[in-house]
């Protein structure tokens, strides 16, 4: 692999969605439900919802058992500082911000803390392009 996107995703199984949404239709639920049928764990993040592509829905990052290969965000640019804190605590080895997220402030945290750092990229579509599977 010689990019880092994809070097991240194929070496990754565990990926914990911060702001994996109810509504099929949208991208934030959508991305992660293409992940889970290519073989990828999810683990699902969201303040309300109890459970999401049949698992269980952690309220917040500190809330999920570890490990956790990829932080993969579907949130505001602004939310993402605090996201990246988060997944540095979880001992995540990657923060992912989804394509149109751009954030120099998490790219510093995830860096400083050792993680891995995409942003402003689709992960669904790496996965696609790369043809990456975990099945």
């Amino acid at each position: 692999m010689t990019d880092l996107a994809e070097r991240v995703l194929a070496e990754a199984n565990t990926i914990a969605v911060v702001g994996l949404s109810r509504d099929p239709a949208k991208a934030a639920h959508g991305v992660p439900a293409t992940l889970q049928a290519a073989g990828f764990r999810i683990i699902p993040v969201h303040p309300e919802a109890t459970e999401l592509l049949g698992e269980k829905v952690y309220r917040s990052l500190a809330e999920v058992p570890g490990p956790v290969d990829i932080v993969d965000v579907f949130r505001p640019a602004g939310e993402a500082p605090g996201i990246a804190e988060q997944a540095v605590a979880l001992g995540a080895k990657a923060l992912w911000l989804q394509q149109g997220l751009v954030s120099p402030e998490a790219r510093r945290i995830a860096e400083a803390g050792g993680l891995d750092y995409v942003e402003d990229r689709c992960i669904a579509v790496v996965r696609a392009v790369a043809g990456i599977t975990k099945r």
